[in-house]
């Protein structure tokens, strides 16, 4: 892992641990003032936040309420897929990205968490099930029966295939019942990665837009068998992404986290207006080609540039539905782990959303 700040230039590469000792700045500032704020911020390195902070943005909003010092924190690819939750519940960032489901999954276990934004829907494009390229042998759903499947099961990469397999009436196996597809659980994308390319299994699912699978599959490594459909609970519901803060974080700086979702806003609509730019911007800050970081600009399963969903109500009723469906068809997490529909209700904090006393929404257009 690797900081850098928008004022003092770059950190030496440090691990995720002794991050944690800057991270007694995000709470660091005035306790009872209205316009408390911390003196530093850290915030994830990626797509949009390294935009933002090339352009300038970054620095005129966080400027606005006080922050002097937003650091951006950079995981390496061997990272495990949810450290970036952890990193929120411990306080070494300030804001962390995920997909519903996996932020779902962590609430449930007790990271005190709320959502300050979530996205539209998503689409049939963000998760697809591929196999390599060399598999001869796979060449629709129907014949990954008794194949092996890996990926990360607290994410994504897990609750796409899942509707997709149970929905072709071959399910994955999971703790509790044995399915058709044998299922192995495989943290680091990175390693799944390795694993499909080798034959060590047969398939896998990811955001193609994902550093870790865009590369080979524009290097034709991949070939896709299907996606979620347009009407399932993937798209409408746990495909969602979705930002979350510790809940005193968001409830002692509600400044702050607007300063940061302006900044969001801003950077997407730059970027949509100067691919080629942005994907310079990016491929020179993530260490990528320039056509990975154009394809993860334009991509339609891209999620670093997705609108938000402003309504608090239909945010929260994306929850709920999230969760019936996937207990419903057996998830073997979420039957240990629900939320109470008050619990649902509290995780979403309204005053970032339409109408909010803290909401983007009223001024997104404004935002330029």
């Amino acid at each position: 892992m690797k900081t850098r700040t928008v004022r003092s230039g770059r950190f030496a590469p440090a691990l995720l641990a002794s991050a944690i000792w800057v991270s007694g700045l995000l709470f660091a500032g005035a306790a009872n003032a209205e316009d408390a704020h911390p003196e530093s911020i850290n915030l994830q390195l990626q797509s949009w936040t390294a935009v933002a902070e090339a352009k300038g943005i970054l620095k005129e909003e966080f400027d606005k309420v006080g922050v002097r010092k937003v650091n951006l924190i950079a995981q390496s690819s061997g990272e495990l897929l949810g450290a970036e939750s952890a990193a929120v519940g411990g306080g070494t960032l300030a804001f962390a990205q995920r997909m519903i489901y996996p932020a779902f999954v962590q609430k449930a276990n007790g990271i005190p968490a709320v959502i300050v934004w979530l996205s539209e829907a998503s689409n049939r494009y963000r998760t697809p099930i591929f196999v390599s390229a060399t598999n001869k042998e796979i060449k629709t759903l129907a014949d990954l029966e008794g194949k092996k499947f890996g990926s990360s099961r607290i994410s994504c990469y897990w609750s796409a295939p899942f509707e997709i397999l149970n929905n072709a009436g071959i399910p994955l196996d999971s703790r509790l019942k044995k399915g058709r597809v044998r299922y192995e659980n495989i943290e680091s994308p990175a390693v799944a990665v390795q694993a499909l390319l080798s034959g060590e299994k047969d398939a896998t699912a990811g955001h193609l837009a994902a550093n870790q699978f865009t590369s080979a599959y524009l290097q034709g490594k991949f070939r896709l068998i299907a996606g979620p459909a347009d009407s399932g609970a993937y798209v409408n519901y746990a495909g969602r992404v979705s930002y979350f803060a510790h809940k005193d974080f968001a409830a002692k700086y509600p400044s702050v986290v607007k300063a940061f979702l302006r900044s969001r806003e801003r950077a997407r609509a730059w970027a949509t207006d100067h691919v080629d730019e942005a994907a310079a911007i990016i491929a020179k800050a993530l260490r990528l080609p320039e056509n990975v970081a154009k394809f993860q600009i334009t991509h339609l399963g891209q999620w670093d540039f997705m609108a938000g969903e402003p309504s608090a109500e239909a945010a929260r009723t994306a929850i709920k539905q999230f969760q019936k469906w996937y207990v419903e068809h057996g998830d073997d997490i979420l039957v240990d782990k629900r939320l109470s529909e008050a619990q649902i209700d509290a995780f979403i904090d309204g005053k970032f959303f339409l109408g909010g006393s803290h909401s983007i929404y009223g001024d997104r257009y404004s935002t330029y």
